[in-house]
């Protein structure tokens, strides 16, 4: 009898127990969210580690992508609803999905170069194009090179940006669609002459002593990472859209008042060797964070803002689309689509709840 009454007792402790949890805790709406191995990522990551998404009643599950177009080919089985992605894969998501641009990941225009190795002619010219004197290369140096790139990507942008500075295109190379891992280990057996990389990848180049000849910032463009949502999801889910946001901000915040301190480039360091599975030196990490600038909640409100016509952000997502459309990868018809459909849309990050933890 002592026994059931003990057993009672427990059963009535548990029972009070969960009656005395946060609703929130018993009631966490999941969220398949997707992401590549970089820096962006690592904001939804501390927000994870720190449970930051579990105060506004999520639970962000992040899913592994090794580029944005991959990412891109998962969202019509909806395997995804939010994420980071590549400005250039946001275009794509955009004209064959209808994919929201719902805020901005991260500048990557100085973490998006072209290296060669050491010994390359392409080192010879620096300054070919007045417009662009930090730009290496030269028409007669690079036509005909083998370029490892992975195609319609933000290195891709790159590419054909600094190609653009030395009057060419890319039908003027020959192109290698590679993944970026692939790119590291071809390059480094003598494969091809040119290698596009974005970071953290950038970083590993710059280690073996390859030479950046140009980068997107060099060739005078721009380049996000975006927010990206699924937009059935993000017209019937606005306030966890928004929620969404603000945990991504929070981190965001937490950043800005840090920065590459060293207790930011340990937890960094573990970020990328326990989710991103690679090894990277604390002078990489605090690199690779100092070159990746973010913006806060009234930052990117103002990027967004029409009231003087093109918001900042409709403007570069158009300069990639347009570029690419000269390029002839997209058709003017499909230009004129992307540009009428409004994905690049400030009202999820006008309902963020304000103010934003700075968590110092």
């Amino acid at each position: 009898m002592k026994k059931i009454a003990l057993l009672s007792v427990f059963v009535m402790a548990v029972v009070i127990g969960f009656s005395l949890m946060p609703a929130q805790a018993l009631d966490l709406v999941k969220l398949q969210t997707c992401w590549m191995p970089e820096h962006e990522t690592f904001l939804p990551w501390l927000a994870k580690q720190n449970g930051w998404d579990k105060e506004e009643g999520l639970d962000l599950e992040l899913l592994f992508f090794d580029s944005g177009m991959a990412q891109m080919e998962a969202l019509p089985a909806k395997q995804w609803v939010m994420g980071g992605t590549g400005g250039v894969p946001q275009v794509v998501g955009a004209l064959r999905y209808g994919a929201y641009m719902i805020g901005l990941g991260n500048d990557e225009s100085m973490t998006n170069a072209i290296y060669v190795r050491p010994d390359s002619p392409v080192l010879k010219t620096k300054g070919f194009n007045k417009n662009a004197p930090d730009v290496i290369g030269s028409p007669d140096t690079v036509k005909g090179k083998t370029v490892l790139v992975t195609t319609v990507s933000s290195a891709h942008y790159a590419l054909s940006t600094w190609l653009k500075m030395l009057g060419i295109e890319d039908k003027d190379v020959i192109i290698k669609q590679m993944d970026q891992a692939s790119i590291i280990a071809a390059f480094d057996k003598g494969v091809g002459d040119i290698a596009c990389l974005w970071a953290p990848y950038t970083l590993a180049a710059e280690d073996k002593g390859w030479k950046q000849v140009s980068d997107i910032k060099k060739a005078g463009a721009a380049l996000p990472i975006t927010l990206v949502g699924d937009r059935d999801f993000c017209d019937k889910n606005p306030e966890t859209v928004a929620k969404f946001l603000r945990v991504y901000l929070r981190s965001v915040n937490y950043l800005k008042a840090k920065g590459s301190s060293p207790e930011v480039v340990k937890l960094y360091q573990k970020f990328m060797k326990d989710w991103c599975g690679q090894e990277m030196t604390e002078a990489n990490c605090k690199k690779d964070i100092d070159t990746h600038p973010v913006w806060n909640i009234e930052e990117q409100l103002a990027l967004f803002d029409t009231s003087k016509g093109e918001s900042t952000a409709a403007k570069w997502q158009r300069m990639i689309a347009e570029f690419f459309t000269a390029q002839g990868r997209f058709k003017p018809e499909e230009l004129d689509k992307i540009n009428k459909s409004g994905y690049v849309t400030d009202k999820f990050l006008k309902m963020v709840k304000t103010p934003i933890p700075t968590d110092k």
